[in-house]
């Protein structure tokens, strides 16, 4: 545990002792007719154009964790752009009213509205001038994860997708051959609102498609495992476990080392 503990705090130490380097922006973008808010981080002076990664919130909107996770990223090299799917100033107040919007972002045998909001945060993203627009990825949290997943099998021109303990079903799986780079899926073992049979039908999903594809499952951990207000009782599910958000976040970073290796 004490090494874990060295660890983590060696990457807190790591993400704020640079983070004079980083500025972040609050920027306004639309899907449609719908205002949208995102949080963009960038490394500051930077002239070369960098790799960029939308990153997409869970299921209570973009907040303080996914911008967070948005200035680490940009600390490592990379112009990071935290989407908003919901809509400006629609953030949910409780778990039931979480699970009902995020759901009508599920619901649909394309899931069209989900992946135009996370497209129109691609399109952001694309737009700005600190961008290479031919070196982008996309990593999402629990209800973010899905986004991602469902971005990548649009055919979005995306090096990787990258889910956090998200959810890995889709309507329709054998969109998934449009998938146009690489995957890693980062899972709880004990995750108990993604089943088993759901993990393997994402599994077979990838074979079938012949992506490049890896999933890691870390023991001990359910949902959620990345947000520390997630708590820390497993019993109700969604739990932080600090191993598991460590071990991930290594993983992540050597994913991005492999599609982006120009960086």
């Amino acid at each position: 545990m004490k090494k874990v503990l060295t660890g983590i705090a060696a990457l807190i130490l790591s993400a704020s002792s640079i983070s004079a380097k980083v500025k972040t922006e609050i920027v306004e973008y639309k899907q449609g007719d719908t205002v949208l808010e995102g949080f963009l981080a960038y490394p500051e002076g930077k002239e070369k154009k960098a790799p960029g990664i939308v990153l997409v919130h869970d299921w209570f909107g973009l907040g303080e964790n996914t911008k967070a996770r948005a200035k680490q990223l940009a600390s490592l090299g990379y112009v990071a752009f935290a989407a908003d799917i919901y809509g400006k100033g629609v953030r949910p107040k409780s778990n039931e009213e979480a699970a009902k919007i995020a759901g009508s972002f599920r619901q649909g045998g394309d899931r069209k509205l989900l992946r135009d909001r996370t497209q129109a945060a691609l399109d952001a993203l694309k737009s700005r001038p600190q961008v290479d627009p031919e070196n982008l990825a996309i990593l999402g949290y629990c209800f973010g994860g899905t986004a991602a997943l469902e971005l990548a099998r649009s055919g979005a021109p995306l090096k990787g997708t990258i889910s956090f303990h998200g959810g890995l079903s889709t309507p329709k799986p054998e969109e998934s051959v449009a998938i146009r780079g690489k995957v890693l899926a980062l899972h709880g073992a004990d995750d108990p609102f993604v089943k088993p049979e759901e993990v393997a039908a994402f599994q077979e999903e990838m074979r079938k498609a012949k992506i490049d594809w890896q999933f890691i499952s870390y023991g001990g951990a359910v949902h959620s495992f990345t947000i520390k207000e997630a708590g820390n009782d497993n019993s109700k599910g969604a739990a932080y476990n600090e191993k598991a958000d460590l071990r991930s976040w290594i993983e992540l970073k050597n994913f991005l080392k492999e599609i982006f290796p120009s960086l």
